[in-house]
C-alpha cells in the first residue's frame, strides 16, 4: 500500500457540563459527543522520498501548531522510524468552531499511518497517544454517539440516532479552547446523560430545559453574534438548539427538511452553514 485517503468527520456536543478543575490542569466534564458524518475533512497520506504537508487553507507547517504533524511525530518517536509521508489536507470543517476538526484530523492520522506503514501499534497504545494530543481525540478513533466523562476520554457508546435534520451555523469566529476553559467556573452539577436513550421530538423538547452548555454564558457575553444565531435558530423553527463545544458553532435540530432548508437560506449569505439531512449511524463493536 502506497497511499491512504481518509475522511475525518466533525462532531457536536449534546450538553456540556464542566464539573470540576483537576489537579493536572484539565477539567472533569460530562457530555454526549455526536458525529456529523456528512461534514468532514479529507486527508491523503502517501509514501514519499521526503515528508511534506499541504492544505487548501493556511496552517502551520510544523508540529508546534499542527495536530496532524504532531500525531505523525508521536508515531515516529514511538517507533523510532522516520515516516516520510506526503500529506495533503482538504479542510472543510471550520477551525476553532467547537466541531472537533483538528482533533478528528489528528486521530485519523494515527489510524492512517499505523495502517500505511504496517506499524502494528496496538489500539490501546493508539488511544494513549490520542489522549496525549487532546482530550476529545479518543472519541474520533471510533466516532459513534457516546457519553463522555473525565477529560472526555472515558466513553460509553450509545445506541441512538437523531433522525431529524441538523443545521450547523458558524460565524467564522475562532474560539480558543484553552481560553474558554480558563474562563469557565465549574458548577459541580451532574446530569444523568445515560438515561437519554432516544431522541424523539418530544424528548428533545424536554431536553431544552435539561441540557445546557456551560460555555454559552461566557461565549455569548463575549460574542453576542453567536448568541444571536441561537436566538434566530429557535425563531426559525429549531426545536432544539445549542452551541457546540467551546464554540463558535451553533446547531439546530428541525422537525423536517423544509424548515431546516429555510433556516439555512436565512444564514447562508452571512455565515458558514452545513445541513446534515438525516443521521443514521451504525454502532461499531
Amino acid at each position: 500500500m502506497e497511499r491512504i485517503i481518509i475522511k475525518a468527520p466533525a462532531k457536536i456536543n449534546l450538553g456540556l457540563n464542566i464539573i470540576s478543575k483537576r489537579n493536572d490542569g484539565f477539567h472533569n466534564l460530562e457530555t454526549i459527543f455526536y458525529p456529523i458524518n456528512d461534514l468532514f475533512d479529507i486527508i491523503t497520506f502517501e509514501k514519499a522520498a521526503e515528508s511534506s504537508f499541504s492544505s487548501n487553507i493556511e496552517l502551520p507547517s510544523d508540529s508546534t501548531g499542527n495536530l496532524i504533524l504532531k500525531a505523525k511525530e508521536k508515531l515516529e518517536e514511538l517507533t523510532g522510524r522516520g515516516l516520510k509521508t506526503k500529506i495533503k489536507l482538504d479542510k472543510t470543517i471550520p477551525i476553532g468552531a467547537g466541531l472537533g476538526g483538528g482533533s478528528s484530523d489528528a486521530a485519523k492520522t494515527l489510524i492512517a499511518l499505523n495502517e500505511l506503514y504496517e506499524l502494528k501499534i496496538k489500539p490501546y497504545k493508539i488511544r494513549s497517544i490520542a489522549l496525549e494530543l487532546g482530550s476529545d481525540l479518543p472519541f474520533f478513533l471510533n466516532p459513534v454517539p457516546s457519553f463522555a466523562e473525565s477529560r472526555g476520554e472515558l466513553l460509553v457508546p450509545l445506541k441512538f440516532n437523531i433522525d431529524f435534520p441538523i443545521l450547523l451555523v458558524n460565524p467564522n469566529i475562532h474560539i480558543s479552547t484553552k481560553g474558554a476553559f480558563q474562563n469557565i467556573t465549574p458548577l459541580n452539577e451532574h446530569i444523568d446523560y445515560l438515561k437519554i436513550s432516544s431522541f424523539s421530538k418530544q424528548k428533545l423538547l424536554k431536553l431544552n430545559s435539561m441540557l445546557k452548555n456551560d460555555f454559552e454564558e461566557y461565549i455569548f457575553a463575549k460574542y453576542p453574534q453567536i448568541k444571536g444565531i441561537k436566538t434566530e435558530m429557535r425563531k426559525l423553527g429549531a426545536f432544539f438548539s445549542m452551541m457546540s463545544g467551546t464554540g463558535s458553532t451553533v446547531y439546530g435540530i428541525f422537525e423536517n427538511l423544509s424548515d431546516a432548508k429555510k433556516a439555512e437560506d436565512n444564514f447562508r449569505d452571512k455565515y458558514f452553514t452545513f445541513l446534515q439531512k438525516l443521521s443514521f449511524i451504525e454502532l461499531q463493536s
